[in-house]
C-alpha cells in the first residue's frame, strides 16, 4: 500500500508541475489485463497419477483455472523533440486468491509494484544522434518471429541511434544485465571474499538497418563479457546461472574460473515485400560463449524462414526453423545457441514457446526455439466481420539435440569424468522440455481478438501440444546408468484455453 500511495503521490507531484512549468508536455499511456486460464499445461516428468491430482507441476503448482491481471502506467515528461523523460510502472501479475501477489482478501500485500522502465531521450545539438539512457526494452532484430530469440527484454543500457539517409542507418548500444548481485571467492585457502568483485556482465552490440524499395537488411554483431562472479560462487555451474540466463552448457564444471567469459553473437535479418502483397521474411543468428572450463562453453546457430501472402480477408503464411543441438558428447560443452533473455512475443505459438501478447500461460517447450526444429502453417488475420480477427496456427516441431544426452539431462549425477548434470525436465528455468531428435510434438492454436472499443479488446485463444516422446532405452526409457524407473510413460499432452479483457489507452 505505501509503495501505491508513493506512486500515486509522485504522479500528483508531476502533474502538478505541469502547471507551473508549461514548456513540459505530460502524457499518460497504460494497459488493464483481466484474464482467465484453464488448461493441462504440460507436466511432462510426472506419471498419470499426477495429472490427475489437479496440478500442473511444471508451472509451479498452478491449478487447472486461474484467473490474474495486470496493469502498466507509462508517463512522458515531454520538453522539446530532442529531450523527454519517461518512466512505466507494472502492478502485477496478482493472481486472484493469492496473497503473495497481493490478489488475496484486502489486496494489501504491496510486493507487486515495478519498476519497470526508467530512460531519457535526447539529441546531440545540431545533430541527428539520438541517445537513450536508462532501463529500457531492447532488443536485437526478428523479422520472422518478431521477437528475438537472443535478446529482448528490459535492461539498463545506453542507446545511440543515427540515420545517414533513408537507406542507411546504424544503433548502438552498451547494456547491463547484471552488476554487484553477488560475490567473488578466489579458490585459495584462507582468502578473503571479494564482494562483487568480477560479477558483472557487460553487453556491446552494433546494427546496421538498411532500407531499400521493397527491401530491409539488418547485419549486426555483439560481445559480452561475464565475469565469475557473476554466478554467485566462482563456478558457472549454480542452479541460477543454468536455468535463467541460457549462456553456459547447462554441464556442471569442477574448475574454478578466475577470468572473464567470453560471448559472442552475429546475425542477419530482414525482409522483402518488393512483390508486395508477397512477403518473405529471414532470420539467422548465430552465438558462442567460452569460459576457461570448456564444459561449461556454447556455441549453436538458429535460422528461421517466413513466407506469407496478404489477401483481404486474411494473411495465409508457411514458415520453417532449425536451430543447431547438443551432441552426445557433454564434456564439450552444448552445441545450443546461447541466449540472454528472450522475453518477446513469438509470432510463430503463443503456447509451446513464448508468445502470448498479454498474460497467459506458455513457454510450455521452452522460451526460445533454441535446440529446436519446426515446420508451420498459419492462416493470420482472417476477418469476416467488422473488429474481429481470427489467426490459426498449426506447428510441428521436434528436437535436434542427440538422444544419448537424455540419460544426462533426465537423471542429474555426476559421472567418472566428474560432470554433475542437471535435470531441466519440469520446468526448471527457460527450457520446461528438452527435446532429442527422436522427440516430436504437434501444435494446434487459435486465436480471436474482438476490438469491442477503440480502446477495448477482447482476445480468446486456445492451443493444443501433442506429445510424441521416445520412451525406448536408449532415450527417456529406463536408464542402463541407474535403476531409476522411467516415469516418462505417462506423458501427457497439453492444452490452455485463455480469456483476456484489456483496456489500453
Amino acid at each position: 500500500m505505501k509503495k501505491l500511495m508513493t506512486l500515486a503521490l509522485a504522479a500528483a507531484m508531476m502533474l502538478g508541475a505541469a502547471t507551473g512549468a508549461n514548456a513540459i508536455d505530460f502524457k499518460a499511456k497504460g494497459q488493464w489485463i483481466m484474464s482467465f486460464d484453464y488448461g493441462m499445461h504440460g507436466d511432462f516428468a510426472k506419471s498419470k497419477a499426477a495429472r490427475n491430482s489437479g496440478y500442473t507441476n511444471s508451472k509451479g503448482n498452478e491449478d487447472e483455472f486461474e484467473a490474474r491481471q495486470r496493469v502498466r502506467l507509462q508517463l512522458d515528461a515531454v520538453a522539446s523533440e530532442s529531450l523527454s523523460g519517461t518512466v512505466f510502472f507494472e502492478i502485477g501479475d496478482q493472481l486472484w486468491g493469492q496473497n503473495e501477489t497481493g490478489g488475496a482478501l484486502g489486496a494489501d500485500n504491496n510486493s507487486v509494484v515495478e519498476l519497470k522502465r526508467a530512460y531519457i531521450d535526447w539529441m546531440v545539438p545540431q545533430t541527428d544522434l539520438k541517445v537513450r539512457m536508462g532501463i529500457q526494452g531492447l532488443a536485437l532484430p526478428a523479422f520472422t518471429t518478431n521477437a528475438s530469440q537472443i535478446l529482448d527484454d528490459d535492461v539498463a543500457a545506453v542507446t545511440l541511434n543515427y540515420q545517414f539517409n533513408e537507406n542507411v542507418g546504424l544503433t548502438a548500444f552498451w547494456a547491463r544485465p547484471y552488476n554487484d548481485n553477488y560475490g567473488y571467492t578466489k579458490h585459495v585457502a584462507g582468502a578473503e571474499p571479494y564482494d562483487h568483485y568480477m560479477d558483472n556482465m557487460d553487453m556491446f552490440a552494433v546494427l546496421l538497418p538498411l532500407t531499400f524499395d521493397g527491401v530491409k537488411v539488418t547485419p549486426w554483431v555483439m560481445y559480452a563479457a561475464m565475469g565469475p562472479g557473476m554466478f554467485g560462487d566462482g563456478k558457472y555451474g549454480s542452479a541460477w546461472s543454468r536455468a535463467s540466463t541460457g549462456m553456459v552448457s547447462g554441464f556442471q564444471g569442477t574448475d574454478w574460473n578466475d577470468s572473464y567469459g567470453n560471448a559472442f553473437w552475429a546475425g542477419i535479418t530482414g525482409e522483402v515485400t518488393y512483390w508486395d502483397p508477397f512477403r518473405i521474411a529471414w532470420d539467422v543468428n548465430y552465438g558462442s560463449v567460452a569460459y576457461e572450463d570448456q564444459k561449461m562453453n556454447r556455441e549453436g546457430w538458429l535460422a528461421s524462414l517466413l513466407l506469407e501472402y496478404k489477401l483481404d480477408w486474411g494473411t495465409p503464411g508457411i514458415y520453417g526453423w532449425y536451430s543447431s543441438g547438443d551432441d552426445s558428447n557433454p564434456r564439450n560443452g552444448s552445441e545450443r545457441m546461447p541466449t540472454v533473455s528472450a522475453n518477446g512475443n513469438n509470432d510463430f505459438s503463443n503456447f509451446a514457446f513464448n508468445g502470448n501478447p498479454y498474460i497467459a500461460r506458455e513457454c510450455v517447450l521452452g522460451s526460445t526455439m533454441v535446440g529446436t526444429w519446426g515446420v508451420g502453417v498459419r492462416l493470420k488475420d482472417v476477418s469476416f466481420l467488422e473488429d474481429l480477427k481470427h489467426t490459426l496456427r498449426v506447428n510441428f516441431m521436434g528436437g535436434t539435440n542427440a538422444p544419448k544426452m537424455a540419460k544426462y539431462v533426465r537423471y542429474g549425477h555426476e559421472d567418472k569424468h566428474g560432470i554433475d548434470t542437471y535435470p531441466a525436465l519440469g520446468g526448471t528455468g527457460f527450457d520446461p522440455l528438452y527435446l532429442t531428435t527422436e522427440d516430436y510434438a504437434l501444435e494446434v492454436g487459435l486465436t480471436n481478438t474482438y476490438k469491442m472499443y477503440d480502446n477495448f479488446t477482447i482476445m480468446l485463444d486456445a492451443a493444443y501440444i501433442a506429445m510424441w516422446l521416445d520412451d525406448s532405452r536408449n532415450t527417456w526409457g529406463k536408464s542402463p546408468m541407474n535403476g531409476f524407473a522411467n516415469d516418462r510413460n505417462g506423458v501427457y499432452d497439453a492444452w490452455n484455453v485463455n480469456l483476456s479483457f484489456v483496456y489500453s489507452f
